[in-house]
C-alpha cells in the first residue's frame, strides 16, 4: 500500500482492474496521491463478509448516538447549575440553585457562516498560535502616534526581546472611509501603511492582534455630533447606549472595516472596559425597570450581540475582551450568558506588588462561568499617572515579577488555560488627557519587562540581554535611570526627555520659586503681555536663558 495523503473520505476517485488472480484497485485523493490494494478471490470473500459486519455495528452505533443526542437534555438534567434570578448580577456571586440553563438565553451560533478569514490568492495562511503563550506588546495609538519608519526599527527589537504579537489600537488613527470617515484623524495612518505594519509584523513573527472598543472608552466616537445621540448619557462622551439601534449598526460598520484591513489576524480584542455611567441613562433606566434586569444584565445582553455578530460573519475569529466588567457579574449570570465560548477574558493589574491570591477570585470565578483559557495584562509604562514623563523602571518591573508567581500558581488557582500576557503601555488615560510617557521613553522598561517574563526573573541573563539589545552600559532600576549612549530606536527622545524631566524642570521650578525678582517683575502675568521693568529684570538675565 503506497502512502495516502488524507481520509478515506477525501478521495474523489478510483479505478478497478485485474492483473492475474488479484483484483487491483486505485485510488486518487484531491492532492494527486495514489494508493493500491491487491486482494485475491477468497481473501476479497471472507474481506466482504467482515465488512458486512462492520456495516452492522456502525449503524447500531449510530442509532445509539441518534437516541442519546434526542434525549440529551433528560440525560444532563442534573448537571446544571445557576444563580437564581433574584440574585443581583452586579455585585457578590449569590446562591447556587439546581435548574436548568433556558436554551434561549444561550448565546448560539447561526448555522451559516461567512469568513473573513478565508485566503486570498498569494495571500499567507496564518500562522497557528495557539499552542503557544502570547506576549504582546500594546501599541496605544491614542496620542503620539508612532511613524511606519519608526516601528520597522522597534518591531526588530521587539522580537529580539521575546515579544511574538502586537496588540493595536488604533481608535482615530485607523483609516476609516465612507460613513466612517468622520472619525479618522487628520493624521490617521493611510490603508498602505496598515498594510506595510503588518508586513513588518510578519517578517519578525509578529501576530498582529487589532483593539476595537466596543462598548466603554468611545470617546473618539461620540465626542462628534453625528453621533452624539448613540451616548449612555447625553452629556458624556464615554459610553454607548446600548439600546439605540444604531449603536450595534454602528459597530457592525466599525469592526467590519478594520478587520477586513487585517485579513492575517487570528484574533481580535472588543475592549470593553470601564464602560463608566452604564445604567445612568433614561433608556437604560426605563429597560432595566420593564425587564427587571440590572447593569450586569445590560452589559452581557450588548456584549452577547458583538460577539454574536462576529461568531456569524467571521468564522474562526478568537475575540478577548478586558475582564474588569466581568468582576462584578454573577457566576450564574455569566453561565447563562453563554459568552464563554465565545471570548476569552483579559485580566488586568497594574501594581507593583501583588499576590495570586488577590487574582485567585476572578478567576475562579471565570473558571465555574465556563471560561476555558484566560489572559493576563500587565503595564510597562502608563500607568503610574496621566500626566507621568519619565518612566518608573521599579515599578513596573514589579508588576511583571508578581505576575509570574500568578502563572505560576494558576494550575492550582483554577482549571484554566493560559494563553498569554498583554505588556500594555497606555499613551493617554482617555480621548481627552495628556499624554502619558512616550513610547521611546517606555522602551527600557519594555525591554526589562519582556526579558523578566521570557527568562522567569530579571536575572542576569535577562539583564546582560536588555543592555546588549539596547546597546547600553548599566540600568539602575530604583533611580529609573540608564547609563550609556544606547542603541534603541528613539534613543535621541529618550535623552532628551531625561535632560528635561531630571535637570532642566527642576532648575526652571527653583528659580521661579525662590527668586524674589522674578517672582515680582517675571510673573506669568509679566511673561504673557511682554510687560516689566528693565531694571529688575537685568538682576536675573543671566538665569532667565
Amino acid at each position: 500500500m503506497s502512502p495516502f495523503s488524507g481520509s478515506c473520505a477525501t478521495l474523489v476517485r478510483s479505478r478497478t482492474r485485474y492483473v492475474g488472480l488479484c483484483r487491483v484497485t486505485c485510488a486518487w485523493g484531491p492532492s494527486g496521491h495514489c494508493w493500491t490494494l491487491c486482494v485475491s478471490p477468497e481473501m476479497a470473500f471472507q474481506r466482504s463478509h467482515r465488512l458486512n459486519l462492520l456495516r452492522l455495528v456502525v449503524l447500531l452505533l449510530i442509532a445509539l448516538a441518534g437516541i442519546k443526542f434526542l434525549f440529551r437534555d433528560s440525560f444532563t438534567l442534573e448537571l446544571h447549575k445557576h444563580v437564581s434570578k433574584e440574585s443581583g448580577f452586579w455585585g457578590d456571586t449569590g446562591d447556587i440553585v439546581q435548574d436548568v440553563i433556558p436554551q434561549s438565553q444561550v448565546l448560539e451560533l447561526p448555522e451559516a457562516k461567512i469568513t473573513a478569514l478565508r485566503q486570498e490568492p498569494g495571500q499567507q495562511v496564518p500562522r497557528d498560535v495557539s499552542a503557544t503563550e502570547m506576549r504582546l506588546v500594546h501599541l496605544d495609538l491614542k496620542g503620539a502616534a508612532p511613524r511606519v519608519s519608526y516601528l520597522e526599527q522597534v518591531f526588530p527589537f521587539l522580537s529580539q526581546l521575546g515579544a511574538n504579537g502586537i496588540l493595536i489600537e488604533y481608535e482615530d488613527m485607523f483609516p476609516f472611509k465612507g460613513e466612517l470617515e468622520v472619525l479618522r484623524s487628520p493624521y490617521a495612518y493611510s490603508e498602505e501603511d496598515i498594510e506595510r505594519i503588518q508586513q513588518l509584523a510578519e517578517q519578525h513573527k509578529l501576530e498582529v492582534v487589532p483593539l476595537v472598543q466596543t462598548f466603554g472608552h468611545v470617546e473618539f466616537i461620540l465626542k462628534h455630533e453625528k453621533y452624539q445621540h448613540l451616548r449612555e448619557v447625553e452629556r458624556f462622551p464615554n459610553s454607548f447606549n446600548p439600546h439605540v439601534p444604531n449603536t450595534l449598526a454602528l459597530l457592525r460598520s466599525i469592526l467590519a472595516q478594520v478587520i477586513e484591513k487585517h485579513r492575517r489576524s487570528t484574533w481580535i480584542h472588543i475592549g470593553a472596559d470601564e464602560v463608566f455611567h452604564l445604567g445612568e441613562g433614561m433608556d437604560s433606566k426605563n429597560w432595566m425597570s420593564r425587564n427587571k434586569g440590572d447593569v450586569g444584565t445590560m452589559f452581557l445582553k450588548h456584549i452577547k450581540e458583538v460577539l454574536g455578530f462576529l461568531s456569524a460573519q467571521y468564522w474562526g475569529l478568537r475575540v478577548l475582551m478586558w475582564d474588569d466588567m466581568l468582576r462584578k457579574i454573577s457566576v450564574g449570570a455569566l453561565r447563562e450568558s453563554g459568552i464563554a465560548k465565545h471570548v476569552s477574558p483579559v485580566v488586568w493589574f497594574y501594581a507593583p506588588d501583588f499576590e495570586a491570591e488577590q487574582i485567585e477570585p476572578f478567576l475562579t470565578k471565570y473558571a465555574e462561568s465556563g471560561f476555558e483559557a484566560v489572559w493576563f495584562a500587565s503595564a510597562f509604562k502608563g500607568t503610574t499617572g496621566p500626566a507621568q514623563t519619565w518612566t518608573p523602571l521599579s515599578y513596573h518591573l514589579k508588576n511583571h515579577l508578581s505576575w509570574l508567581k500568578v502563572m505560576q500558581a494558576l494550575p492550582r488557582l483554577a482549571p484554566l488555560r493560559f494563553q498569554g500576557i498583554v505588556l500594555t503601555g497606555w499613551q493617554r488615560y482617555d480621548h481627552y488627557s495628556v499624554l502619558c510617557e512616550l513610547l521611546p521613553v517606555g522602551i527600557p522598561s519594555l525591554a526589562i519587562c519582556l526579558q523578566t517574563l521570557v527568562n522567569g526573573g530579571f536575572t542576569e541573563e535577562a539583564k546582560r540581554k536588555v543592555l546588549d539589545v539596547l546597546g547600553l552600559e548599566s540600568v539602575q532600576l530604583e533611580q529609573s535611570t540608564c547609563e550609556g549612549r544606547g542603541a534603541f530606536p528613539g534613543v535621541e527622545i529618550y535623552h532628551m526627555v531625561q535632560q528635561v524631566n531630571g535637570h532642566l524642570r527642576e532648575s526652571i521650578l527653583k528659580a521661579l520659586e525662590e527668586e524674589s525678582a522674578i517672582k515680582g517683575w517675571f510673573s506669568p502675568y509679566h511673561r504673557k503681555h511682554h510687560f516689566g521693568n528693565p531694571r529688575n529684570m537685568e538682576s536675573f538675565g543671566s538665569k532667565a536663558p
